[in-house]
């Protein structure tokens, strides 16, 4: 398994995961937790699962868990890439690293 993660700065963590999931679960398994929204992503080269933690009032934590490092890096790339879109007048920003 790989994992990445990547805390994002917010006074607004649960609506921009609640917007995220909901953008993603479109074409994701989008599932509740007690931590918050998460979405799973399998397919023929392994599988991969987000889960968008929201118990901290101002970080979104996004944590990654992939079969591969590549397939890893694919919903890293999603996640991300869709986050910064939705959140580009609040300013923010995903940086991702391994814990």
């Amino acid at each position: 398994m790989t994992t990445v993660r990547a805390d994002v700065r917010t006074d607004t963590p649960a609506r921009w995961a609640k917007q995220l999931a909901s953008h993603l679960g479109r074409k994701l398994t989008q599932e509740e937790t007690p931590s918050g929204p998460q979405v799973v992503m399998d397919g023929e080269h392994g599988s991969a699962r987000c889960l968008m933690d929201t118990t901290r009032p101002d970080v979104l934590r996004l944590e990654v868990e992939g079969s591969s490092p590549e397939v890893a890096e694919r919903l890293t790339h999603v996640v991300g890439s869709h986050l910064e879109r939705f959140g580009q007048k609040a300013g923010l920003v995903v940086e991702w690293h391994t814990p």
